[in-house]
């Protein structure tokens, strides 16, 4: 293929993937790309899937019939590449060489041309709207403004946010507020600086929050529930506790693995089922951050709209109330717990208090002064709710439910 057809290529490839097989984002592994092809084929999938639905009704105009999938997606990325100013010449040429060299394709290389010739002056797109099955919760939950608000911060690429250990170099970004630090352009993660030495690990300023609230000491004995992928356990190993990082899955608890190591921080790691583990002792101090809708993270994870209906948010709401209920039992008498999930969904998070705090009276819920955290982002029960529209001009951040309760 020719020069820049290789990652558009792949971008499309993804894309058939994601809207026609419902595979996630993150399965993808695809032909074996120099890292730079890979990282742009994979922006170029999420810019499609930032604004899909604008994409089409602008195509739509042109189009008698709907093309096969492969071709209708060729069409996306090339219209949307041109509306984020993308040289139109060479955008048309890659989409109409990467139909021609398809089999099954090729035939519909000049419908492509003639439809993108006639798209070449296209203004910026509207964000990608959220399916209904989270729109219409959030929307009553926090007005339809927020929402439209939030769709904006989700139709644009996100900064990287790194957690910093002090004394160790990092890489020039933005302090935020609460003391991520974050990249505007990051590149290569690995060649940043103070990656090699432990010095940072990648997570999101909200992801950072959690642990924040949870406010671990020095010698604690700390439990991390279903700690994978393993930011929130090295926060705490850092701050020197004492910390147990349960996972149930051993892939991703491997690299929980590689980042104590890469940072020469330690946890005890084990791989089991919450539902069925018991410790051996209780713990002074528990964050949960429980399986969730992720819905939180779509400003990263711009495929999850696409793959996922809403149908398994009730089982996910019965199983984190269980873990809940698991983990106050392993508290000692007058231990804490952060639970917490990144869900915009009320269900998952201030429902999930409410029903918590009504099985357990003997609960309290504690709001802390935390840096950076605004008056406004704390519920009237005590929970602390972050928005994707929250530093909408910084570049917002993941939706997360946290709350701190002592037993």
């Amino acid at each position: 293929m020719a020069e820049g057809v290789t990652a558009r290529a792949t971008a499309v490839a993804i894309l058939d993937g994601i809207l026609g097989e419902g595979r996630m984002l993150s399965e993808f592994s695809g032909p074996d790309l120099a890292p730079a092809d890979r990282a742009r084929a994979l922006r170029l999938a999420g810019s499609v899937l930032r604004h899909l639905e604008p994409a089409d009704k602008l195509l739509e105009r042109h189009l008698r019939k709907s093309p096969p999938l492969t071709v209708r997606n060729v069409l996306r990325l090339a219209v949307v590449e041109v509306a984020q100013g993308a040289p139109a010449h060479g955008v048309v040429n890659a989409a109409v060489d990467i139909v021609r060299s398809g089999k099954r394709t090729a035939h519909l290389a000049g419908l492509v041309n003639a439809v993108l010739r006639a798209l070449t002056d296209v203004a910026p797109l509207p964000p990608q709207k959220l399916p209904r099955w989270m729109r219409q919760p959030m929307v009553h939950a926090y007005g339809r403004d927020a929402v439209t608000a939030i769709e904006a911060v989700q139709a644009a690429e996100p900064p990287l946010d790194l957690s910093l250990r002090a004394g160790f170099e990092a890489p020039e970004g933005e302090v935020l507020p609460t003391g991520s630090l974050r990249l505007a352009t990051p590149g290569q993660v690995s060649g940043l600086p103070g990656y090699a030495a432990g010095g940072w690990w990648v997570q999101d300023a909200a992801a950072a929050l959690p642990a924040r609230l949870l406010g671990t000491q020095p010698g604690e004995r700390v439990l991390d529930l279903c700690a994978a992928p393993g930011g929130k356990t090295l926060q705490m190993a850092a701050a020197g506790a004492d910390v147990t990082a349960v996972d149930i899955s051993g892939p991703r608890m491997a690299r929980v693995e590689a980042n104590l190591a890469r940072t020469g921080l330690a946890a005890h790691l084990v791989v089991a089922d919450a539902l069925i583990w018991e410790p051996d002792a209780p713990f002074d101090a528990i964050l949960l951050d429980a399986p969730c809708s992720a819905t939180g993270t779509v400003r990263r994870h711009p495929d999850l709209p696409f793959v996922k209906d809403g149908s398994e948010v009730a089982g996910l709401v019965e199983l984190q109330a269980r873990l809940l209920d698991r983990a106050l039992g392993w508290l000692k008498p007058g231990g804490r717990l952060v639970f917490a999930t990144c869900s915009l969904l009320p269900d998952e998070g201030e429902g999930q208090l409410a029903a918590a705090l009504a099985r357990h009276p003997g609960l309290a819920v504690e709001r802390v002064e935390m840096a950076g955290v605004e008056a406004d982002w704390w519920t009237e029960a005590g929970g602390l709710r972050l928005r994707p529209d929250y530093w909408a001009d910084r570049g917002g951040m993941d939706g997360f439910f946290m709350a701190l309760i002592r037993a």
